[in-house]
């Protein structure tokens, strides 16, 4: 077979050597108001006072939510985790991450928008921007001048603004894994540990970079999540969207004058869409990975379009089934699945957090001899028992042994273990030799909780060895 070879003519581009590399344009991001903007302000004010509260509220006597890692002990209010429960922070990081993918096959990248810490602190350090340097054309033609006292006291009063906002929200994060009251005394009397002030000064510089200077490179070249995001996405899912068969043809007019007489549709061109855009991106040219779904187009888009005396909804929430006039199937097989998988998950944890036992138990044997003979003529052998107790309340707790008739106990019986603590304690178990039939027996150790309001009990296996 034949296949016809037809030769095309390249024309390379010219280049020169200062266009070889072009790094990118700064983004001054305009300043928006509208429905979505102010929804998403009230959500980062929500979440941003509960990021800083949390940490300095008392539960029991404790910081209600501290993750100790020197001391391997997470507390949850009153749940306190150990590195036996970390299985239990598995569930809740894969439950997550499911309630991720759900509510974006929903209504996609809108974690992005709404919520991401990277998001929310780059508007926070935009906000001060603009109380210091002015609107987004002001700040433009402020960078463009040379030095002079008006832009250098501005410019350090910004980065001062920022610093002093990374330094807090350092220190708030730390305070999540050091107690939240010593780490920041420690820090400004300058008594605090190597290891806690390097991490508040890491954290500092990471978020005065990210919020400050990288922002969208973050989100565009940084984040997994929009790589991946493409393949929950569908026909249905909701994403910011531009109606171009409403706004195209593009071109300015006055409002008096009758779009469809001139041959436009209802947009006017105006940009407004872009300079208001964390990313820098033009929606008008499609779904693309950089939007985050913040929705900033959206009111911007509906200021003009109120201006205009034009219905509201050229750029919205929406579907691409809806923009190609088909049918929106907000139910579909997806969602069910990952609403399923997200009520198994669910239950799952919730059934392990209710059978799990507040008491945990470590034998260790004596290694130097399996087992001796004692004046009593009786076979001994030594164990150190190590008793945890998980609950966030002082216990009592009795100590017994079963799987040999009349075997002796000699050390304490009862013990009693301080909240989120762990009791050390050496015993032996003496058996008459007539009473063992092997050499290894099977044993278990038993824990109970002496408490009128609480049946905890804990069996823990073990072997018991006789003389040869």
């Amino acid at each position: 077979m034949h296949i016809p070879v037809k030769n095309i003519k390249i024309h390379p581009a010219k280049q020169t050597g200062g266009e070889n590399y072009k790094p990118r344009d700064q983004i001054y991001v305009r300043k928006v108001t509208g429905f979505f903007q102010q929804l998403r302000q009230k959500m980062n004010f929500f979440f941003l006072a509960a990021f800083a509260l949390l940490p300095w509220l008392q539960y029991n006597g404790h910081q209600a939510i501290l993750f100790d890692i020197m001391e391997q002990r997470f507390t949850l209010w009153g749940l306190t985790l150990w590195p036996q429960d970390l299985t239990l922070l598995a569930w809740l990081f894969i439950l997550s991450a499911f309630l991720l993918f759900f509510v974006t096959t929903f209504m996609g990248r809108v974690w992005c928008g709404y919520l991401c810490p990277q998001t929310v602190w780059t508007f926070i350090f935009i906000w001060f921007e603009e109380k210091i340097e002015g609107s987004a054309n002001q700040r433009k033609k402020l960078d463009s001048q040379k030095m002079d006292f008006n832009k250098f006291w501005r410019k350090a009063l910004k980065h001062f603004c920022w610093l002093a906002f990374s330094v807090l929200t350092a220190l708030t994060f730390v305070g999540y894994f050091v107690p939240m009251q010593e780490v920041f005394v420690d820090f400004f009397t300058f008594n605090a540990s190597f290891a806690a002030a390097a991490s508040v000064w890491f954290f500092a510089f990471c978020t005065y970079g990210n919020a400050g200077w990288m922002r969208e490179i973050m989100c565009l070249h940084m984040c997994p999540y929009a790589r991946f995001q493409s393949a929950m996405f569908d026909k249905d899912t909701v994403t910011v969207s531009y109606d171009a068969k409403r706004g195209e043809n593009r071109g300015a007019r006055s409002r008096k004058q009758d779009p469809k007489k001139l041959g436009l549709g209802d947009c006017i061109d105006c940009n407004l869409c872009v300079q208001v855009c964390p990313t820098g991106i033009d929606i008008r040219n499609g779904l693309q990975y950089e939007c985050i779904n913040c929705g900033a187009c959206v009111d911007a888009c509906n200021g003009v379009m109120e201006k205009m005396n034009y219905a509201k909804g050229l750029i919205r929430y929406t579907t691409e089934h809806e923009l190609q006039g088909k049918k929106v199937h907000l139910v579909r097989s997806k969602l069910i699945g990952y609403a399923v998988v997200l009520v198994i998950m669910t239950s799952l944890l919730v059934v392990e957090i209710a059978n799990r036992v507040p008491v945990s138990l470590d034998i260790i044997r004596d290694r130097n001899a399996l087992a001796r003979e004692n004046i009593n003529g009786e076979v001994e052998n030594v164990y150190t028992l190590k008793i945890l107790n998980k609950s966030q309340t002082d216990n009592v707790y009795r100590l017994s042994v079963k799987g040999i008739p009349n075997a002796r106990w000699i050390g304490d019986r009862e013990v009693t273990v301080k909240a989120a603590d762990v009791y050390t304690l050496p015993i032996s178990i003496a058996v008459d030799p007539y009473e063992l039939s092997e050499f290894i027996t099977d044993i278990s150790f038993v824990v109970e909780q002496i408490s009128t309001d609480s049946d905890v009990k804990l069996e823990h296996q073990s072997r018991f060895f006789n003389k040869r």
